[in-house]
């Protein structure tokens, strides 16, 4: 399992180092780094995640709310009972 894990470590540094080497001098020198298609699908993207993040963060948010809801129920139910 190490090893597979190192392994994985090693490929994502090496495309990493791949990126920097082609993608930084070609931005230095004014070329797009992307075809105007790889624009739209970056620009898509964005926009999706956004929302996604906006309903993640919605619906967490319920959820939280109903766990302290029950939470504060049972915390009620039992000061009830051990007062009796």
């Amino acid at each position: 399992m190490f090893t597979l894990v190192v392994g994985m470590f090693v490929c994502v540094v090496l495309a990493a180092v791949v990126v920097g080497l082609v993608a930084i001098p070609a931005r230095r020198e004014g070329r797009d780094v992307l075809t105007p298609k790889g624009e739209q699908v970056v620009a898509t993207v964005r926009q999706h995640t956004g929302r996604a993040a906006d309903v993640a963060q919605r619906r967490g948010g319920e959820a939280i709310a109903g766990a302290r809801t029950r939470v504060g129920e049972g915390r009620a139910r039992r000061e009830a009972e051990s007062t009796r």
